[in-house]
């Protein structure tokens, strides 16, 4: 192909920059090169007349290539495996006379050195790792090729030419949308960067579009349904988009690494008017509240459509769209929840929590915060830029929380370096390692400006860190894999290698820690259920033969899940007397309507206790955080599972209230049946809901459907209604939506595949 020409720029040849999957130049459907002679006719000269891709979702290609699940109609396939095409000509192919091969080429200024233009040569043997075309059938006038792609092939979408040699020049087919070829990532393929030797854990990582998120408090784990939607409609020309948005370099994206940091860019709108705006303040104005999504198809789509930024999400929102454009793409990726997520403000390896000498928290002083729950995702790939063993997975987190090289990322951290503390590898490792592994640090504020260190807690950070199992809804646990077991000499040796690595302190405390105090202290909280009455009980224990005194302090808050509290409701001091070798027990009730006017989305409430003994002036500290449970959702279907008879989804709930609720949202998603849709119920009748379903592939049937609702085997849905107040009615009115028990109902026809309803 001859170079297109291009304005000398510095006094040497420069394209303009090829960061658009979108635009395209067509190449010249003749190239002649010199003079021809009288009489030369392009038509005695072989000539194309058609192309077949064999594109269908049942065709080999598709069915071979993992790609069938795709709502596309072109050709995808995977990178560093075969595929087969088939070129008619106006006459039978003689490969003694006639030479063509087949021409690859995307973006703007395709250049053959950078990978944006393949030209494929039709040689007799394939080589693993090289382009080449292979004739493997010649009947009449059709030949049939089998295409062998590059392991490091860009991923995107191709435009597709056969190029025709004759004595005079390049005789070339005409551009072709029809043609047009998207070409992914290959966890199938050993010579790919994202191969994936584990069949279940392809399965479940790139082939499965429907999810488990886990979110909630250690002590009550819950679950959100999540439709991933990766090939859905749309969905793959969104994610493609999402680059082009970015500006990213075709050239570098063949590359897993710089396609997930981008991605961990652009999913968030900080700072590059990127896929959704993150809002934590309970105030979701022009916009869907983050608890009210049910899947990514929606964000993605709208995001592409609109050309604007989504409102609006919040970090199991920004994991959920990241899985379904790293899925989509074919990188292997799971959504990860980290319980007692550290966010390292000042970036010293450990949260510092400073507090006043009467042992008051001084939130002056106090900038780093411990988010309750964190979701990120990690994404398995190749680390060719790293020692030999820091492959496998990666943690890449879309959520806004600090600048990294210019933009708010985090990404690609290899999860072994975080657990050995090798936080000098790229990229945010030491951020990530903060997260599950720092220490909290109870400091003091002396009124002379000194500081001491009361208490360490070495275990609170990092409690548990978990993923969906493979194959199932239920909990894995992989703490493991990000640190070791609390309290080994491994498990601080990786924290002291951390240290090393240039990671600063920003007190110097040593010699000024405090011995262990003769009294402990520590609480724990009923479950909480919404809008009842529950007690917090404080133990106190005396491990001394000495009598002591302490005055208590209790503080309780409404938090936002991140850690950073709203308000505080709840504050109680009292006194405390401890004979020797003894304990006391003090109960604090906690009344609803203490709460209940000041609670937030996700009903978070946060409780610190601290302690001081007047003989020792020994301070004692405590946190914990709790989860108000709601009312569980049970979905039931009635009617004949069968396509092309109508089916009804009912959703019911209990009333925790004496409240009479009105305008009760209900958020319903039917991934492969129906688009999300909503609806308002302004009293309490039971109302259907009806919708034109999209497509129709296979009967409904009980295994369908449990695997779109996982928790429909359990009966009930455990996780918080997405139902939001209208416009007149206080911040309040979506908590007050359940009026003993209510039903509705969702009539399903033509039906197939599932749905969820939130």
């Amino acid at each position: 192909m001859s170079e297109t020409s291009a304005p000398a720029l510095g006094g040497r040849r420069a394209l303009p920059r090829n960061a658009s999957n979108a635009a395209e130049d067509d190449l010249p459907t003749v190239e002649l090169q010199g003079l021809t002679p009288r009489g030369f006719n392009l038509q005695d000269y072989l000539n194309v007349t058609n192309v077949h891709l064999f594109k269908e979702r049942w065709d080999t290609n598709k069915v071979d290539h993992h790609t069938d699940k795709y709502e596309n109609n072109h050709l995808i396939v995977r990178r560093g495996q075969s595929f087969f095409i088939q070129i008619d000509f106006n006459r039978p192919y003689d490969p003694r006379r006639d030479f063509f091969r087949v021409e690859y080429v995307i973006g703007r200024y395709p250049q053959e050195n950078k990978g944006t233009y393949i030209p494929v040569p039709v040689v007799s043997q394939l080589q693993k790792g090289k382009w080449g075309a292979k004739v493997v059938m010649r009947e009449d006038r059709s030949v049939r090729l089998s295409i062998q792609s590059s392991p490091e092939c860009i991923v995107g979408k191709f435009r597709m030419y056969v190029a025709v040699w004759t004595p005079y020049g390049i005789l070339r087919t005409s551009r072709n949308p029809e043609t047009d070829t998207y070409i992914l990532f290959n966890p199938w393929c050993e010579e790919d960067a994202v191969y994936l030797d584990d069949d279940k854990e392809r399965e479940e990582y790139v082939l499965n579009d429907i999810g488990v998120i886990f979110y909630g408090d250690f002590n009550d784990i819950k679950t959100r349904s999540w439709s991933y939607g990766q090939f859905e409609d749309g969905i793959l020309d969104a994610c493609l988009y999402v680059m082009d948005r970015a500006e990213m370099d075709l050239s570098g994206r063949g590359n897993p690494i710089k396609v997930s940091r981008v991605g961990s860019a652009m999913v968030n709108a900080k700072d590059d008017e990127g896929v959704l705006v993150g809002s934590w303040d309970n105030i979701y104005a022009y916009g869907v509240p983050p608890s009210a999504w049910t899947g990514s198809v929606d964000i993605l789509l709208e995001y592409q459509s609109t050309k604007n930024p989504v409102r609006y999400g919040q970090c199991w929102v920004f994991a959920g769209v990241f899985n379904t454009f790293l899925r989509c793409l074919g990188i292997p990726a799971r959504v990860v929840t980290n319980y007692f997520s550290a966010h390292d403000n000042d970036a010293n390896l450990q949260m510092d929590i400073f507090l006043e000498e009467d042992g008051n928290v001084n939130s002056k002083l106090t900038k780093d915060s411990v988010w309750n729950y964190h979701c990120w995702n990690e994404a398995w790939m190749k680390r060719s830029d790293l020692p030999v063993g820091f492959g496998g997975w990666q943690v890449v987190d879309s959520t806004p929380q600090e600048n990294s090289d210019g933009m708010y990322r985090c990404g690609p951290a290899s999860v072994q370096a975080i657990k050995h503390g090798h936080i000098c590898f790229q990229f945010d490792a030491p951020f990530v390692f903060a997260e599950v592994n720092s220490d909290l640090i109870y400091i003091t504020v002396k009124k002379d400006g000194t500081h001491v260190v009361e208490n360490v807690d070495t275990t609170h950070i990092g409690k548990l860190i978990v993923t969906k199992e493979v194959g199932g809804d239920g909990i894995r646990d992989i703490t493991d894999t990000y640190k070791f077991q609390e309290g080994q000499e491994e498990e601080r040796l990786a924290l002291e290698t951390a240290l090393m690595y240039g990671a600063k302190k920003s007190l110097n405390t040593e010699g000024i820690v405090k011995p262990r105090s003769d009294v402990d202290m520590d609480f724990e909280v009923e479950k909480a259920v919404l809008g009842r009455d529950f007690k917090l009980t404080i133990t106190f224990q005396n491990n001394s033969p000495n009598r002591y005194t302490l005055s208590a302090y209790l503080s309780g808050n409404i938090v936002f899940y991140t850690g950073v509290s709203k308000t505080e409701f709840k504050k109680e001091t009292f006194e405390v007397t401890l004979e020797p070798m003894s304990f006391k027990k003090q109960e604090v009730l906690i009344r609803a309507g203490e709460y209940m006017s000041q609670l937030l989305e996700q009903g978070f409430l946060h409780f610190f206790v601290t302690a001081r003994v007047s003989e020792t002036r020994d301070i004692l500290a405590k946190q914990k955080s709790t989860v108000l449970a709601i009312p569980k959702l049970i979905i039931k279907v009635r009617g004949t599972r069968m396509v092309g008879s109508d089916m009804v989804v009912t959703v019911e709930f209990t009333n925790p209230l004496k409240e009479t609720l009105r305008n009760v949202w209900i958020y319903l998603d039917g991934p492969g049946v129906t688009k999300p849709m909503r609806k308002m119920f302004r009293g309490n009748k039971e109302q259907p809901v009806s919708c034109k379903l999209q497509k129709m592939e296979e009967n409904i049937t009980s295994t369908t459907l449990a695997h779109s609702y996982p928790h429909q085997r359990r009966t009930t849905w455990q996780e918080p209604l997405a139902i939001f107040p209208s416009e007149g009615y206080s911040e309040w009115s979506y908590c007050l939506v359940f009026k003993k028990v209510y039903s509705f109902s969702h009539s399903i026809s033509q039906s197939s595949g599932s749905s969820s309803a939130k």
